[in-house]
């Protein structure tokens, strides 16, 4: 351990000098019409977990209890998740987690404008409530296990002003990240955000290090840059955009390699980090947990993922007949019933009802979903509330599915309550428009009899 290391404070100085900032107010618009209704961090993942159970559970493994949640976008079923599981932190020992939505502050006009902007228009909080010294800023829309500490700690011994997480990824794939560009002491030297042609690693060529959008700030310095971002006439008012290169300028950043933090390998000792920003890697992301060796362990202790506790009952299963295959390869919430059904690699939420005779494949059902009898779901999302017909088969005919529902490039069909409502209608309308037309063709045929008997 170097002298520098030795002299660091201690863990419990670091954790109550740090305030701990998530950023959930995106829509996550490339999740389409799962995300109409609720921000990206509230969407459902697992089972039984909201994405922003993840930030959120790695900061408590973490020991940082002092946690602002920053929303926006259509955040009331976030700030019920949060209100309902996350309000246990004793508030007398100065732990919380604090919920600081969009108030349109500056002007009766201006809501959050972007990543930076967001913090900004928080920083008279953070000066006079909070008073931290440090400032870890997180997004609240990615699957990861990470020790925020062991990063903090990093950040201090290095005498960074700003330090940005960073991962490893193929270089075709850093079109969608920041990318950066390191010295031997991890130094950033240069920084691009979502570059056509991404810059490679020195030593490895197919290979370029990203940005996780997870930044630890000095907190005086912090508010510096970002009332100079916000009164500058050229900025989008966002971290990757603005803060982030103005700190590389500066000579103030450093890199902290996910690998030194990951509380999250499989078992092959890769690191875990998923953006389940599409509807191709959400649902992947979720099947991924049925295989017999998951990416991503749910079931470690050693780093729990909390979420809201669940007063639900048993689930049932019931089956009339002999089933040669019933249930594999699936996870099942509590409290549903199902019924002389096959279920194969899904993850099944909550309260769901499945009538005899359906099938369901790789499919992800999210809460309080009912489907009928004799349904055929495959390779399927379905969203909260749903009720699904007797005999509909989704999955099945991939452009009766476009007509109806949303169909991803990877071919995984979404469907919501929305959806199923246009598409009864449509089929009540093309009932009556049937009865009408027959209506009138009796009429037709009625006149030309009486016509025929004159």
């Amino acid at each position: 351990m170097s002298a520098k290391e030795n002299t660091l404070p201690s863990t419990e100085e670091i954790a109550n000098q740090t305030l701990v900032l998530i950023l959930a107010g995106g829509r996550g618009s490339r999740l389409y019409e799962l995300t109409d209704q609720r921000a990206k961090p509230a969407v459902y993942f697992g089972g039984g977990h909201r994405i922003i159970d993840f930030a959120l559970s790695n900061c408590i493994n973490s020991g940082l209890l002092k946690i602002g949640v920053i929303t926006q976008y259509e955040a009331h079923s976030l700030l019920r998740h949060l209100q309902h599981g996350w309000s246990f932190l004793p508030r007398e020992r100065d732990q919380f987690v604090d919920m600081l939505p969009a108030r349109q502050q500056l002007n009766d006009q201006t809501w959050y404008r972007g990543t930076a902007d967001a913090v900004w228009q928080n920083v008279h909080i953070m000066k006079e409530h909070y008073r931290p010294k440090y400032v870890l800023i997180l997004a609240g829309d990615h699957i990861y296990k990470m020790d925020y500490m062991q990063m903090l700690r990093d950040h201090i011994a290095s005498g960074a002003k700003a330090t940005v997480g960073c991962i490893e990824v193929p270089r075709e794939q850093a079109v969608a990240f920041g990318v950066m560009a390191v010295n031997e002491k991890l130094k950033v030297k240069a920084f691009v955000e979502k570059p056509e042609d991404p810059p490679a690693m020195p030593d490895r060529p197919g290979s370029s290090l990203a940005s996780m959008g997870i930044y630890v700030f000095d907190a005086d310095y912090l508010y510096e840059v970002l009332e100079r971002e916000a009164t500058s006439p050229d900025t989008s008012h966002d971290f990757g955009n603005d803060v982030i290169p103005a700190a590389v300028r500066e000579g103030v950043l450093y890199a902290h390699p996910f690998e030194k933090s990951s509380k999250g390998r499989n078992t092959q000792g890769t690191i875990y980090w998923r953006d389940v920003g599409t509807i191709d890697s959400y649902w992947s992301a979720n099947i991924d947990l049925v295989s017999e060796y998951p990416q991503l362990d749910m079931f470690d202790e050693s780093w729990p993922i909390r979420t809201v506790p669940k007063q639900t009952a048993p689930t049932k299963f019931f089956y009339k007949h002999n089933h040669t295959r019933t249930i594999d390869n699936s996870l099942i919430g509590g409290s549903g019933v199902i019924t002389d059904a096959e279920i194969s690699n899904s993850v099944i939420f909550d309260r769901v009802q499945v009538a005899e005779g359906s099938h369901i494949e790789y499919a992800v059902v999210l809460p309080q979903v009912r489907i009928g009898k004799n349904c055929v779901l495959r390779r399927c999302i379905i969203d909260r509330n749903c009720g699904i017909p007797d005999g509909m088969q989704i999955g099945v005919d991939a452009e009766l599915d476009k007509q109806r529902f949303r169909v991803s490039k990877g071919g995984v069909v979404l469907v919501t309550k929305t959806m199923l409502a246009a598409l009864a209608a449509k089929q009540k309308q093309a009932e009556e428009a049937a009865k009408q037309k027959q209506a009138e063709e009796a009429a037709e045929q009625k006149q030309a009899e009486e016509a025929a008997e004159q």
